[in-house]
């Protein structure tokens, strides 16, 4: 009785939530097995997970400390303060496999567009919070341009996947506000005469290239644009019930399997662990979601609700464009599986966003103008 005292004592002083924590201790835990193989043994590789995993705990144990009023009050400035990030990436940026993505300051490496899918549904969910509910015309469309303008800006990198994550994250928090259906009918139109422009005028020619692969048929070009696709399916197909086991997959080990310690490393577990290890990742999934939207509907004002239920949405997300892509249902648009796929900015942005998930839970009795 004493130790599960002492156990709650210690959750609520560091402000967790040991349900979502176990979770997410169980799915780095996975990731650390399929990552050994997707790698090749690579003991250097595994050094820089270890750090990253690590260094992702220290900053979600130190979200989860900041009240909830905090990120409300500072959401604009950290909002304004990714854009102006993303700026300086579009004028100064490394240029790495052709995308202008990243900024070397030094003693970091980094992506601000990673930034970005924390501080614009801070932003959103900030901004709706101070109108009256659901948001009215004029402060919706005010919503779409926060959302649009660093999503331009990631795009233009380019960086195709991280801008629809940054479009999506936007969305959903609007949609959790309550925002009436007429205007989500006006959206989707707006997104829809927006597509040929993003077409057209945004798009490189090695990404039209990539979607209209897997619309028609990957097999027209098996050894350029269907390539990564091809070896995907086979992978994915030739695990089986149990799969070849740990190590022996012949796709990810004989390195058929392109990016298969980051894109497709859902590929590599489902040809080492077959359909059962695939069941068992997305049921830690599932109970993760299932926690987080318990959390959203415990949450005691708007903010919290709207924040915790759009990060949860966008880490489905995620998960459902990742799996897509890899099992040739979706274009590829390089966005890594969360919390399994190799990748320090990914993983601390994801962890951050838990941090932020509960602290919302734990600082349950913050005052608040919506209470």
């Amino acid at each position: 009785m004493n130790d599960n005292l002492n156990k709650l004592s210690l959750s609520k002083w560091l402000h967790l939530d040991i349900t979502m924590l176990l979770i997410i201790c169980s799915l780095i835990i996975y990731s650390v097995v399929i990552m050994w193989s997707a790698s090749g043994q690579n003991i250097d590789m595994m050094q820089r997970k270890c750090i990253q995993i690590l260094i992702g705990f220290i900053l979600m144990i130190i979200m989860a400390q900041i009240s909830p009023r905090i990120y409300e009050n500072w959401a604009p400035h950290l909002y304004f303060f990714s854009v102006i990030l993303l700026l300086f990436v579009d004028a100064y940026g490394q240029i790495s496999k052709g995308a202008q993505r990243w900024l070397d300051i030094g003693f970091i490496r980094f992506q601000p567009s990673e930034i970005t899918k924390i501080s614009v549904p801070l932003m959103v969910a900030r901004f709706v919070n101070r109108d009256i509910y659901p948001p009215t015309l004029k402060n919706t469309l005010l919503a779409l341009i926060l959302i649009f303008l660093p999503a331009l800006l990631v795009a233009a990198q380019p960086d195709l996947g991280t801008s629809i994550l940054i479009i999506a994250s936007g969305l959903f928090i609007l949609f959790l506000a309550g925002m009436d259906w007429k205007l989500i009918t006006i959206s989707f139109i707006g997104i829809a005469c927006f597509i040929p422009i993003l077409w057209y005028f945004l798009m490189h020619d090695y990404q039209r290239i990539r979607i209209t692969t897997i619309l028609l048929n990957p097999e027209m070009d098996p050894l350029r644009s269907g390539y990564h696709i091809i070896q995907s399916k086979i992978a994915i197909g030739s695990g089986g019930l149990f799969g070849k086991g740990w190590l022996h997959g012949t796709q990810s080990q004989l390195e058929f399997l392109p990016e298969r310690h980051t894109d497709f490393i859902f590929a590599v577990l489902s040809e080492e662990f077959g359909l059962i290890g695939v069941i068992i990742l997305l049921t830690l999934y599932l109970l993760l979601i299932i926690r987080g939207f318990i959390i959203a509907a415990n949450a005691q004002n708007t903010f919290g609700r709207v924040m915790v239920g759009g990060l949860i949405l966008i880490f489905f997300t995620y998960i459902f464009i990742n799996i897509g892509m890899v099992s040739g249902i979706l274009p590829i648009v390089g966005i890594p599986l969360p919390l399994l796929s190799y990748g320090g900015s990914a993983l601390i942005v994801l962890m951050s966003g838990f941090g932020i998930i509960m602290s919302i839970h734990t600082h349950r009795k913050f005052l608040s103008k919506n209470l």
